[in-house]
């Protein structure tokens, strides 16, 4: 399939491509990581970069994003994993470094930064730089990447080029950014017309300006001799030859049929032997006898490896340091289904299938944690926000998975004897009239505000809030504001407990019996309160089917069908007139819930359920608590 690939760029586009890769040197190589907020257009950038502009637009009939492959990238319009790829122009060989906008894929970040030297900084020539920009581009800056500006999307009509550049300089300040990287190029275009210019008055039919400004800026890899060393920052996996190992070649040389060791990062050294060598070219990858320092390279035949470890000199090992993850700070419960429906759906439900796929992912997704727990099928799964772990959930549950998850916890911990836990920075731009909502119900989670900035019609609101905080404020605030609001979080460290969050204080709708919902007693039930069902829906005893509308639970029977009879009815029945029901999103699932239920997830199915089914049983355990 690789070598499909590379035949395919190679015909279509012959001056991108060289008959031979081993014709570059090292002053040809540039190696840079794309930087931007969730939908500021990377992705778009990077195809366009892959199709070299206008005149191979035509070949790009389906109008699909070529990085962004995974389905749920697709569907959510966000980058989740990263990808290596890489073009040629003018001789030189430029690998392209997709990385994640969203701070809750920070694991992936951390990885793929280590392999570039330069990076292009995308933003969005209305929105500006934004909380996830400032979170990938502050660990960029730390490595001492060289920035490249690109100020994308200059033909909306309500664009402001020249205050965003202003911007991106003061946050570059901030993050305390050297003279050399303040000193940056700057480029403007729209990535989805497929064209970039130094002047953004003077629009171009290309974006060769910006494939210049990459060979001119950017500083080619430093070739360094001596013992060879490979930090394994990335994998891949191929159903033939198992896990590749993905990694940007620190010092030496590699070579095809080299004994190698591998240092852990515990301090194990293991041998090792390189079967296969690799080198992205296009979409695929190239074989080739031996990789130079600089260079970013694929290893088969590497048993046991793990993202952060390093390929060194058998003889003479001398590992490099392992990449350093940010902490988790939220958890939450995952559990075989053991709901009455158990197994109708899914095709791995055992805990063993489950177990084994999260080992699974703990390969490639540094910044997740897994402990199994005591009880018996329990697992305490720790990620970076809800979004990171619901990803997971998602993925599962399309590879064919049942499983249950609980409700999202923030991890406390206990700094100086002082019990802490996470808060995040918070921004939120919306339509003026909707402000004083907002930031009354930021405040009622324990949320500061830092600062208020008009930007036209709408306002610009930065605000700290508890992690507690953020889990279930998306949909609060996009429900006042008409669904006008951006909003954008990320982690910004451990304080104080902040005290007492209320959540949600209506009580849960639970069905009494396993059966059939029918419209007639859904009718019956509407004033009690809000309903996540529909009629003809399967249910069983335990499940949450709606939200009271008062506190506490309220058990109902939603099975209920009118009884038939052979007397006539005095009068035409009245029209049956149900409200629609509430339908969740897997993340407006997670952060509903309430301690005591569970959200069950299946390939096709998910419902809301009490950890506890019976009644009886709620009851008695609600009387000793």
């Amino acid at each position: 399939m690789n070598e499909g690939c590379n035949l395919f760029y190679c015909c279509i586009f012959p001056y991108l491509c060289t008959p031979n890769f081993m014709m570059y040197d090292m002053q040809k190589i540039r190696n840079i990581a794309i930087i931007a907020h969730v939908d500021h257009g990377k992705t778009t950038l990077v195809d366009k970069m892959l199709l070299a502009g206008h005149l191979f637009r035509e070949n790009q009939q389906t109008g699909e994003l070529i990085l962004d492959s995974n389905d749920l990238e697709r569907e959510r319009g966000i980058t989740i994993l990263s990808k290596n790829v890489s073009i040629t122009y003018k001789d030189y060989k430029i690998n392209i470094i997709d990385t994640p906008g969203h701070a809750d894929f920070g694991g992936e970040v951390e990885r793929v930064l280590n392999m570039a030297d330069g990076c292009l900084l995308l933003v969005d020539a209305f929105e500006g730089p934004m909380p996830q920009t400032r979170f990938v581009l502050q660990k960029a800056l730390n490595l001492g990447l060289k920035p490249i500006v690109v100020i994308n999307k200059v033909d909306k009509p309500n664009c402001r080029p020249d205050e965003v550049h202003e911007m991106v300089f003061d946050l570059m300040f901030n993050l305390d950014a050297t003279e050399e990287q303040l000193d940056f190029p700057t480029i403007y275009g729209s990535a989805k017309q497929g064209w970039m210019s130094n002047d953004r008055k003077e629009p171009k039919e290309d974006i060769f300006a910006l494939l210049d400004t990459i060979i001119e800026y950017i500083p080619a890899p430093k070739k360094l001799e001596g013992i060879p060393q490979m930090l394994i920052t990335s994998l891949d996996y191929s159903s033939y030859v198992g896990r590749i190992a993905v990694g940007r070649v620190h010092r030496g040389e590699l070579r095809e049929g080299m004994d190698v060791a591998l240092c852990k990062r515990d301090g194990s050294i293991l041998k090792s032997h390189i079967k296969e060598l690799h080198v992205f070219e296009g979409l695929g990858r190239t074989r080739i006898d031996k990789v130079s320092s600089g260079d970013i390279c694929a290893l088969v035949g590497i048993e046991g490896f793990e993202i952060g470890d390093t390929i060194t000199d058998l003889q003479n090992p001398e590992p490099l340091d392992p990449i350093a993850i940010d902490e988790p700070t939220m958890s939450m419960v995952f559990t075989i289904n053991d709901s009455p429906f158990f197994g109708k759906d899914g095709k791995y439900v055992t805990s063993r299938h489950i177990h084994d796929r999260l080992m699974r992912e703990l390969d490639k997704n540094l910044a997740l944690k897994v402990e199994k727990s005591e009880a018996a099928d329990i697992w305490t799964v720790y990620g970076r926000g809800v979004l990171h772990l619901s990803i997971l959930i998602e993925t599962m549950r399309r590879e064919g998975y049942e499983l249950q998850v609980g409700q999202p916890r923030v991890i406390v911990k206990e700094i100086a004897a002082e019990k802490c836990e996470p808060v995040e920075q918070l921004t939120i731009n919306l339509p003026d009239e909707y402000s004083g909502k907002i930031i009354d119900m930021v405040t009622r989670r324990k949320g500061e505000l830092l600062s208020m900035e008009r930007q036209g019609e709408r306002v610009h609101m930065e605000f700290t809030i508890p992690s507690r905080g953020i889990i279930g404020l998306r949909n609060n605030v996009l429900t006042v504001s008409a669904g006008e609001a951006i909003m954008a979080h990320r982690f910004l460290e451990y304080q104080p407990w902040k005290g007492v969050i209320e959540r949600r204080i209506n009580g849960s709708i639970i069905a009494m019996e396993t059966g059939t919902a029918f419209a007639y007693a859904l009718d019956k039930l509407q004033d009690r309160g809000i309903f996540f069902i529909y009629p003809q829906e399967e249910v069983y005893a335990g499940q949450v089917v709606g939200e009271n509308n008062k506190e506490g639970d309220l058990v109902v029977n939603v099975t209920k069908s009118k009884k038939l009879t052979n007397m006539r009815a005095s009068g035409a029945d009245d029209k049956i007139k149900l409200t629609p029901p509430v339908v969740f999103s897997l993340e407006e699932a997670l952060e509903y819930i309430k301690e005591d239920e569970y959200v069950e997830v299946t390939p096709h199915y998910m419902r809301l359920r009490k950890i506890v089914l019976d009644e009886n049983e709620r009851k008695r355990l609600s009387k000793n608590s």
